[in-house]
């Protein structure tokens, strides 16, 4: 049951080791929340989900990556601590996503813009890859309280959106990269890390929408 897994998870240390590639939790369909946990379990749950994801550090983290099956993910972006370039915080359309909780959250592409850009995750440790993602989004979800969340995003807080909606339907980044593009950690800050990924399709031979 959902409350015994989070019991236990809240009686171990924090930050919670966060689960890696090749573990099913990643892989299966996360379950919708339906309100399972007391105030306190998921007060619990949700600071020490804020907790593993600052210490990571991370811009969000999906329940499944603490091993939980369970639609619920938490986000923030604090833009303004980057070490980015002023030109790539641009060109990326980084900025500042103030923390907040995903319940059963789903989103929805507005238009037919792309945008393509090296994307990590912390639970593929040590590489990124190219993903092309809509550059603007619905999102629709609840939060902590069961108020309804609907706007729109864009840029890298759209982005962000996606790829930790995307953990709870059992979908990795990797899934939707350029995988001729993945490079790891030191070969992006060495070699691409220009504020647009032109250099890195051409000379890994890769597409850009």
């Amino acid at each position: 049951m959902l409350a015994d897994q989070v019991d236990a998870l809240l009686a171990q240390p924090l930050p919670w080791p966060i689960v890696q590639a090749g573990d099913p939790v990643l892989r299966t369909p996360a379950a919708p929340y339906e309100g399972e946990l007391s105030a306190a379990a998921l007060a619990g749950l949700i600071e020490g989900m804020k907790e593993t994801m600052h210490a990571a550090p991370g811009v969000g983290l999906a329940a499944p990556q603490v091993g939980l099956p369970v639609r619920l993910a938490v986000v923030e972006d604090r833009a303004h601590e980057r070490q980015v370039p002023p030109e790539a915080l641009e060109a990326r359309g980084i900025a500042a996503l103030p923390f907040r909780v995903l319940v059963n959250p789903r989103y929805t592409a507005l238009g037919e813009e792309r945008a393509a850009f090296f994307e990590g995750c912390l639970s593929v440790s040590g590489w990124q890859a190219v993903v092309a993602r809509p550059l603007r989004v619905r999102l629709q979800a609840l939060d902590e309280t069961g108020a309804a969340v609907d706007e729109e995003l864009s840029g890298w807080p759209a982005r962000i959106v996606q790829h930790e909606t995307d953990h709870l339907g059992g979908m990795l980044y990797l899934d939707r990269a350029e995988l001729r593009s993945l490079s790891t950690h030191q070969a992006v800050s060495q070699r691409w890390a220009q504020p647009t990924v032109e250099l890195a399709a051409k000379e890994l031979g890769f597409d850009l929408p």
